[in-house]
C-alpha cells in the first residue's frame, strides 16, 4: 500500500516543444528533498493526453530511474483504448514503475461492464498493482462503487484514485476499503476529510508546489489529528482551489515555473496562463507560504 502526499508531477517541457530531461530530473530531487511520499508520472498533470507514446515510455523512465528506489514511482498508463493502457502499464513495467494508475476510458462512455471488463482485461495482461482512477469532470465517465467493489476483488487492483469530491461518494468507497483495496483522494479540497474518513493519502497537484506542506497534512490526517491537518490544510485551501482557476495543468505549471523549477513549455491545445490570474495564483502560493521569484 501506498500512502501520504503522493505527487501528481507536472511534465517539464522546453520552449520548443521538447521533453526537458535535466529539469524533469531536478525535479524529481526536488521532491524527494521536500518529503513527497511517492511520485506520479503522467498523469493528467503531467499532460499524458498530448505525450506520444515513445515520450510517455520515456517520462515514465527518467523518473523511475532519477527516483532510484527512494520513494515509489506510480505511472501513468490509462487510456480510451484498453490495448493502449496494457502497452503503456508493460512500458511501466519494463521501466521499474512500482504500480500504475489507469484513468477511465474517455470519450467512448462504456457500461458499467464495459468498465469493469477493461480493468479486469489489463489486471490479467499485465501482473503490476493497478490503481484506478475516477474523474468524471474530465473524462465523461464515471466508475461506480459498485462497480469499484467487484474490481477491487481481483488480486492486483489495489485502490482507487477518486476525484469526484462528493462526501458521499467517498463514504461509500471507504467502506470498500481493507487491507488489500485502499481509497486515495484526487481531489485536493477535499483530500483531507478522505484521509480523516479512512482513506490512506492523496494524489495531488497542489503538491507540485508545497511538497511538505502536504506532506505534513497527509500525516497529521493519517493519525486523526484533525486540528493538526485543518491548520496546514486551511493555508493550502487557495492552491487547492485556485489552482484550476483555467485547465490543470496550466495553473500549476506556472506556479511551478514561478519557483524556478522549469521553463514555461505546455504543449497545445493547453496555452501559458492567462494574465488575468497571476495575482490570484500568486496570492495563493503566499498564503501557503511558498518561496518564488
Amino acid at each position: 500500500m501506498f500512502e501520504g502526499s503522493m505527487v501528481a508531477l507536472v511534465t517539464p517541457m522546453t520552449e520548443d516543444d521538447k521533453i526537458d530531461e535535466a529539469s524533469l530530473r531536478s525535479l524529481v530531487d526536488y521532491h524527494i528533498e521536500n518529503k513527497t511520499d511517492a511520485i506520479v508520472s503522467v498523469g493528467t498533470t503531467g499532460e499524458s493526453a498530448t505525450l506520444n507514446h515513445k515520450e510517455h515510455c520515456e517520462v515514465i523512465r527518467i523518473t523511475v530511474e532519477q527516483v532510484a528506489k527512494r520513494i515509489p514511482v506510480i505511472a501513468g498508463t490509462g487510456s480510451n483504448s484498453t490495448t493502449e493502457a496494457i502497452e503503456y502499464t508493460k512500458c511501466a513495467v519494463n521501466a521499474g514503475a512500482d504500480a500504475c494508475l489507469l484513468v477511465t476510458p474517455y470519450y467512448n462512455k462504456p457500461t458499467q461492464e464495459g468498465l469493469y471488463q477493461h480493468y479486469k482485461k489489463i489486471a490479467e495482461a499485465v501482473s503490476i498493482p493497478q490503481l484506478l482512477y475516477n474523474v468524471p469532470g474530465r473524462t465523461a465517465c464515471d466508475i461506480l462503487p459498485a462497480t469499484v467493489k467487484r474490481l477491487a476483488e481481483i488480486d492486483n487492483i489495489i485502490g482507487i484514485k477518486e476525484a469526484v469530491g462528493d462526501i458521499s461518494r467517498i463514504n461509500d468507497l471507504i467502506a470498500l476499503a481493507n487491507d488489500t483495496f485502499a481509497i486515495y483522494s484526487g481531489d485536493d479540497s477535499t483530500a483531507m476529510e478522505l484521509i480523516l474518513a479512512g482513506g490512506k493519502g492523496t494524489i495531488s497537484v497542489t503538491a507540485n508546489i508545497a511538497p511538505k506542506a502536504m506532506n505534513a497534512m497527509c500525516k497529521a490526517a493519517l493519525a486523526g489529528n484533525r486540528v493538526e491537518a485543518e491548520l496546514i490544510n486551511n493555508k493550502l485551501m487557495g492552491l487547492h482551489k485556485n489552482l484550476f482557476v483555467e485547465s490543470n495543468p496550466i495553473p500549476v505549471k506556472w506556479a511551478v515555473q514561478k519557483m524556478g523549477l522549469i521553463s514555461a513549455g505546455i504543449r497545445l491545445p493547453l496555452t501559458p496562463l492567462s494574465a488575468e490570474y497571476y495575482a490570484i495564483i500568486e496570492q495563493a502560493m503566499q498564503q501557503a507560504e511558498v518561496n518564488y521569484a
